[in-house]
């Protein structure tokens, strides 16, 4: 069984983990964060919340 230490380095914890700040973007957005902002606050490379703004809002 895994131990939540374990769980934390697998590729569907780091799935999960980017999907869930990835839905925070559109919210800040609305508030006025540039993309460079959202990405740095959320530590997710700019490229990716450029595209997720893109194809989903």
């Amino acid at each position: 069984m895994f131990d939540l230490d374990e769980f934390t380095i697998t590729r569907l914890y780091n799935n999960i983990w980017e999907k869930s700040r990835l839905k925070l973007a559109p919210k800040l957005s609305d508030k006025g964060m540039s993309i460079q902002e959202i990405a740095e606050l959320l530590e997710i490379d700019v490229e990716v919340i450029r595209k997720y703004l893109r194809e989903n809002f």
